[in-house]
């Protein structure tokens, strides 16, 4: 039975940790876009490194992030370094693969002509390559950040202080008190489709000549809370 007068007396609280969820998330997405995009540009530019690049993010997202979390506390402490180290690259994966399909989608006639007319290599990048590849750089965006949703929910299991909207999962079962952990479960699946729908509309805004690609996987895995790397 749902406890909605408990539900109501929590509702501050529920407004907190909703920020706190978006705020871990966000640091997350944008620290790991940073870093897949440097490294992303390694790879197109030193084809050599390519395969060492995405194997190495590849081996980092199956690790299971209890244990990762769990790993860091030694060396972090009870620290948002702890909580946001694994957030961060468990995104590195996502964005490389988006991000190198879409510049390397960029058809050669396009670079050859850019090159005809001056561009150097930065000035390509910036101008000509990026903005043709941004279809596939924010589907990245999109299933990261709905993926990364579904994983602060279990950085709970560092304490009170961290976890967002899972926070209340965590207590619930510690008290076996369903209503709570429902009041954190909903919102999460609920925070996961609504950013999901935001990213989608800036997505058909900015790249309007192009169909958005429908993020279901992830949403299913933020709402089963049993995304990759869990």
């Amino acid at each position: 039975m749902i406890d909605f007068g408990w539900a109501a007396d929590h509702l501050d609280d529920l407004a907190w940790r909703t920020l706190q969820h978006l705020l871990f998330t966000g640091i997350a997405v944008g620290a790991g876009f940073v870093l897949s995009l440097g490294l992303a540009i390694v790879a197109l530019r030193r084809r050599r490194l390519r395969g060492t690049i995405v194997t190495a993010s590849g081996v980092l997202y199956t690790i299971p992030s209890l244990a990762l979390f769990a790993a860091l506390v030694p060396v972090t402490g009870l620290s948002i370094l702890t909580a946001e180290i694994p957030l961060t690259l468990y995104t590195l994966l996502i964005f490389l693969r988006n991000i190198l399909a879409g510049l390397d989608g960029v058809a050669p006639d396009v670079i050859e002509a850019a090159d005809a007319m001056g561009y150097t290599s930065r000035t390509r990048l910036t101008r000509v390559e990026l903005p043709l590849a941004l279809p596939l750089v924010i589907a990245g965006v999109r299933l990261a950040s709905v993926s990364t949703i579904g994983l602060v929910t279990v950085s709970g299991i560092l304490g009170d202080r961290f976890g967002g909207l899972g926070f209340f999962i965590f207590e619930g079962y510690a008290h076996v008190f369903p209503t709570e952990v429902l009041f954190g479960a909903v919102p999460s699946v609920v925070l996961a489709l609504a950013v999901d729908f935001l990213l989608q509309r800036v997505q058909r805004r900015l790249t309007p000549w192009t169909t958005p690609v429908v993020v279901t996987e992830p949403a299913r895995a933020a709402m089963a809370g049993i995304g990759s790397g869990y």
